[in-house]
């Protein structure tokens, strides 16, 4: 991997984390057409530098980050399904492999985002509490997107959706459940990993986890303004398209 390709992986992780389209799917999509051979780097490096778009949810909603344990208590009791997700990981390490995954991902879950509107949506004026049970059926929601391309966005927005909540509360405090995941999940990896990061590729990561940073400060509040007003239809489609192409280049012999 070259410093270009990854700032590439670095833009499209900020573009995409916090959008229902899967970042993780999106930066193995541009792994391959950018042609980064795998390895036990590039696969630290699309896992670590979500730590930094991350970092960007806790600059932007700070007030409501540093708030009361209740609070936290939820955060946690939503975390908890992530025990299987660890029990999981060395099948999502060959999934990372995998481009026909996330095509199928995306296309599979770009119809169900179509309807998710119409099944789940509530009034953006309508306040509805979160509870410890809400909360650990939204962290439920959350294990599906260790499959690349199912978006753990998408899935803990609708989880939150299912629950009564709005869509901008169902996306805040999707935002808000990413940063005890990706710490996790960044934690875990870097630790599995931490003999092989050093010299270039340490820098390829504070460099990438910089810019992911940046540009998913600019995310949010643009998915959050479009989401309030449009909903979830144009990401299905979107979605949808994308898998489509992957699949027919795959069928065509394009790997």
């Amino acid at each position: 991997m070259t410093y270009l390709q990854a700032i590439i992986i670095a833009i499209v992780e900020g573009i995409t984390e916090f959008l229902p389209i899967s970042s993780t799917g999106h930066m193995i999509i541009f792994q391959h057409l950018l042609g980064i051979p795998e390895s036990e780097f590039v696969k630290a490096f699309i896992v670590n530098i979500q730590f930094g778009a991350i970092l960007s949810v806790i600059v932007l909603y700070w007030k409501r980050f540093f708030q009361s344990w209740d609070f936290y208590f939820k955060l946690a009791v939503a975390c908890i399904p992530l025990i299987i997700a660890f029990l999981l990981e060395k099948q999502i390490d060959r999934m990372l492999e995998s481009i026909l995954i996330v095509a199928v991902s995306l296309f599979v879950g770009g119809i169900f985002l179509i309807f998710a509107d119409k099944w789940f949506h509530r009034p953006e004026n309508e306040k509805t509490r979160l509870t410890y049970p809400k909360a650990f059926l939204i962290g439920l929601f959350q294990i599906m997107a260790v499959i690349p391309g199912i978006s753990r966005s998408a899935a803990t927005i609708i989880g939150g959706m299912s629950q009564k909540l709005s869509r901008k509360n169902a996306a805040e405090f999707s935002f808000f459940l990413a940063v005890p995941t990706m710490f996790a999940a960044s934690a875990l990896k870097l630790t599995e990993n931490y003999k092989i990061i050093h010299g270039e590729y340490l820098n390829m990561l504070l460099i990438g986890n910089i810019i992911s940073f940046l540009v998913a400060m600019l995310a949010i509040k643009t998915f959050i303004a479009f989401l309030t007003k449009h909903g979830f239809r144009g990401f299905g489609y979107y979605r949808i398209l994308v898998g489509l192409v992957i699949v027919l280049l795959y069928v065509f012999g394009l790997r």
